[in-house]
Parts: C-alpha cells; sequence; structure tokens
C-alpha cells in the first residue's frame, strides 16, 4: 500500500532527517526514498530527480493525497504540513504574533546555523584544500551561534525555545545540533544548556520512530 508522502532524502543530510522528524511528530505515514550525491545513478544531480527537484538537492516531498503535490527546501516542505496537517497546532501555533515567533528561530536556523556549520564541516573536516582562515572563521560563527542558542534556552527556561513547547523551531534545530561534534564541540562541556535541550528532544518517541527501517545516520 502507497504512503500518504514520498520523502527523498539522504542519510547523512540533516535536513532530510528533519523533515522526516516532523512527519513522525505528525503521525503522518510515509516511504523514503535515498538518493545519492552527485550525478551518480540514483544520485539528486540527475536529469529523473532534478524533475522532482529543479536544484537537485534533498529533501523533496510529495504528497500523493494532494494531487502528487511536490514541495522542495525543507522549510517550505515543514511549513506546509503544520499548516495542512497540524490543525490542533501541536508544533505551529494558531495566531500571527505567535507564529512570528516561531518564525523567527525557524528561519535562523535555515538562513544561518545550518548553512554555517554546513560550510565549518566542509572547510575544516571534508574538504582536501584546506582553508585555515575559511574554516576557523565558520567554526567561530558556529560557536557564536551556539551561545545564542543557549541564551534564548535559558532566557525562556522551559526546555524549548520558544512558546513553552516543542516547535518546527526546535524540529529545525535537532539534526544540525547532533552535527557539533563533526567541529569537534562537545556540548555536554562546551554548551551543557544546549547539551540537555539536544537529549530531551532525541529522547521524544517520534525523533525515534524517524529511524526505524534506517540506520541512525552518524553524521
Amino acid at each position: 500500500m502507497t504512503k500518504q508522502f514520498t520523502l527523498y532524502s539522504h542519510p547523512v543530510g540533516p535536513n532530510g532527517w528533519k523533515v522526516a522528524q516532523v512527519l513522525c511528530e505528525l503521525g503522518l505515514e510515509y516511504q523514503t526514498i535515498m538518493k545519492e550525491f552527485g550525478g551518480v545513478e540514483n544520485g539528486m544531480k540527475t536529469p529523473e530527480f532534478e524533475k522532482i527537484n529543479p536544484n537537485g538537492r534533498i529533501p523533496a516531498l510529495v504528497d500523493h493525497s494532494n494531487n502528487d503535490l511536490i514541495i522542495w527546501e525543507s522549510g517550505a516542505i515543514i511549513l506546509y504540513l503544520v499548516k495542512k496537517y497540524d490543525p490542533e497546532h501541536k508544533f505551529y501555533p494558531a495566531s500571527l504574533e505567535d507564529q512570528a515567533l516561531v518564525d523567527t528561530w525557524f528561519f535562523y536556523q535555515m538562513t544561518g546555523f545550518g548553512p554555517y556549520t554546513g560550510q565549518a564541516v566542509w572547510f575544516k573536516v571534508l574538504t582536501k584544500n584546506q582553508n585555515v582562515e575559511a574554516a576557523d572563521r565558520y567554526v567561530a560563527e558556529v560557536h557564536r551561534m551556539c551561545k545564542v542558542l543557549t541564551g534564548q534556552l535559558e532566557k525562556e527556561a522551559t526546555g524549548w525555545l520558544v512558546l513553552g513547547k516543542c516547535t518546527i523551531a526546535d524540529l529545525s534545530f535537532l539534526q544540525w545540533v547532533r552535527f557539533l561534534y563533526r567541529l569537534g564541540i562537545d556540548t555536554e562541556k562546551e554548551y551543557p544548556t544546549l547539551h540537555k535541550w539536544k537529549e530531551a528532544m532525541l529522547a521524544r518517541p517520534a525523533i525515534q520512530a524517524s529511524t526505524e527501517g534506517e540506520a541512525w545516520p552518524e553524521l
């Protein structure tokens, strides 16, 4: 039987996993198709996949219950899911004012924390052409943003980033915070408040369910 959604993802890419976690939190049925980097067979840069996402990246989502609607870009996917499939507003509030508070942190992840962490990992870990100045700059920015997150968590003092409950803001950050060990950042020692939040997120049943049938990715 076809699941309601098809999620195109990657075993390591954080953005695909955060969509899977939102799907699980909402109790939605989906199947995952893992793609590879580049233009190889089953790759993201192939004509077949670029018919789904012309940008040739994951994640992409197909909603089979809505005329096979295709959405790509993780932020667009997550906002679609909560606006259409979260009528009780568990993870995205009803009021414009509260939406703005959640969106502030949600977009901070997408425009700041995620891209800077990704660039830091690239320049410090993955590239063969070492650029110490670039690596140091991006790693320093990641540390700065960890301090920003810590400050918000301590200010709220509820265990969550905003509104006193788990929202798409929290869900958008989890996989990227998990990524920090690749930079040699020990959240337990360096950012204990952020580490406590991460462990609470990982303990959520829906977060654990998002890995069923797949190996929990070693980022």
